[in-house]
């Protein structure tokens, strides 16, 4: 007998993965690949869109004739801050234009000129700044410098619902992806900004959908439930939320330590932020506010000086251990020794001094200034939420002396727990179109959930 299973397709900018799920949501099957990137017509590096349709049709139609699977629905996560533009008959009108491609300042200006002023602008949007990783920026960036393509635009997309066009025909919009730093949605009216209306794109923006809408379609024969796509942080967020009772911070952490309060109260336009704080947005429309820190970027350079100045391999750092003597040494005459390249902090010396003779002590003072920092994020996603709960998943979940660092300084507050969320994104997609309610012990049996007890200093 064919086992029952949900198939997720999950694309990272790099790495494009294919899931399928059992229906106690376990992986039975994973494959991946990676595409070159072409350029666009500026010469600037981009997705390949005809080598993403192919493999995605390729794999999926295997998929359904394999003996051992019976597909009963699929779903697909992506990154954000991408559209896709389709003409009159459904085809990309042009390439899909990076997110860190750079505009013209004069384009921005005059857009700020129009929508302005810009701290009132962002705020009530939840964004952080303005440029291409607003994906709505890149529509008025378009319609100022391609009007001719711009009028041809019958539709534009965001990718995870792009993703499913391809499967469905059918051209929809879907909150999570609309909510995540876009500068589309204006988070206090619960609606687009005025700014859509006004520039005349709410005219090709398709419906909008619950992101846990689902399409019963007979594909190649079978009748299959085809998801509209969710944005990858969302997805990544969903299985927590679905799971835990009580409010929590989720710290995802990787390149970028993004830390997801998605129980605010209030959008961001209400509160008092830092430059760093946006908005993402939960399945039901509700916001998440969120913090970022440059943390594994960091951590990833000054890791590299340690190497060399102690003369160490590459992979040293990853056998350091928390070392309760050392930490106290540290903290008996405190001071702060870094000079941070990616990350603006106020207490950092002009030049790096590490007045050290080993590499553990050094590592535990890189490890003890990062960790003050990632606290101060924590703290400033929380706001004036009441949240005791803090789970942290990604790179940094099994490194013993960030884990142990946080939760001693976190011991009279908060309860801090890691998980093991290797799957992320992709599982919060097959769940966002599962009918299954999780109970409180799927963490344990999925994400390897773990508590942590802080450590007494005497």
């Amino acid at each position: 007998m064919r086992q029952k299973v949900t198939a997720v397709f999950d694309i990272g900018k790099t790495n494009k993965k294919f899931f399928l799920f059992n229906e106690d949501f376990k992986e039975v099957h994973k494959e991946y690949i990676r595409f070159n990137e072409i350029k666009d017509e500026d010469g600037f590096p981009t997705e390949d869109l005809d080598a993403l349709q192919k493999w995605l049709k390729e794999v999926f139609h295997r998929i359904l004739k394999a003996k051992e699977f019976n597909v009963k629905a699929i779903n697909f996560s992506t990154y954000g801050a991408s559209l896709v533009h389709l003409d009159e008959h459904g085809m990309p009108l042009t390439p899909l234009y990076n997110y860190i491609k750079p505009v013209d300042s004069s384009i921005i200006d005059s857009f700020i000129k129009k929508y302005g002023p810009k701290d009132k602008f962002l705020n009530a949007t939840g964004c952080s700044n303005l440029s291409l990783l607003n994906s709505g920026l890149q529509l008025y960036w378009l319609k100022q410098t391609q009007p001719e393509v711009f009028k041809k635009i019958k539709y534009s997309l965001h990718l995870p619902q792009y993703v499913s066009y391809i499967f469905t025909g059918i051209p929809l919009s879907e909150y999570t992806s609309i909510g995540c730093h876009t500068a589309m949605w204006d988070y206090k009216k619960k609606d687009y900004h005025h700014w859509i209306y006004n520039e005349g794109i709410n005219n090709i923006l398709p419906p909008i959908v619950s992101t846990e809408t689902s399409i019963n379609m007979n594909y190649n024969g079978k009748r299959i439930k085809i998801g509209v796509g969710i944005h990858d942080s969302s997805a990544a967020l969903l299985p927590y939320i679905k799971s835990i009772k009580k409010k929590f911070v989720l710290v995802s952490t990787g390149t970028w330590s993004i830390i997801f309060n998605p129980f605010t109260k209030t959008p961001i336009s209400n509160e008092s932020d830092s430059e760093k704080t946006i908005n993402y947005m939960r399945i039901n429309g509700k916001p998440v506010k969120a913090t970022r820190l440059f943390l594994g970027n960091e951590y990833k350079i000054q890791v590299a000086k340690l190497d060399e100045i102690f003369g160490v391999n590459d992979d040293y750092h990853r056998s350091v251990k928390f070392n309760y003597n050392i930490y106290r040494s540290i903290e008996k005459d405190f001071k702060y020794c870094f000079r941070w390249e990616s990350i603006e902090s106020k207490h950092m010396p002009e030049i790096t001094k590490i007045p050290y003779d080993n590499y553990e002590q050094a590592y535990h003072q890189l490890m003890a200034e990062l960790v003050e920092l990632q606290i101060k994020c924590i703290r400033d996603a929380i706001g004036k939420s009441k949240i005791s709960r803090v789970y942290i998943d990604g790179g940094f979940s099994d490194n013993d002396v960030y884990i142990k660092l946080l939760s001693h300084n976190f011991r009279d507050s908060k309860k801090l727990s890691t998980t093991n969320a290797a799957l992320g994104s992709a599982l919060g997609a097959a769940i966002s179109i599962s009918d299954c309610k999780l109970n409180s012990k799927f963490l344990k049996e999925n994400y390897a959930l773990k508590k942590h007890v802080p450590f007494i200093i005497s």
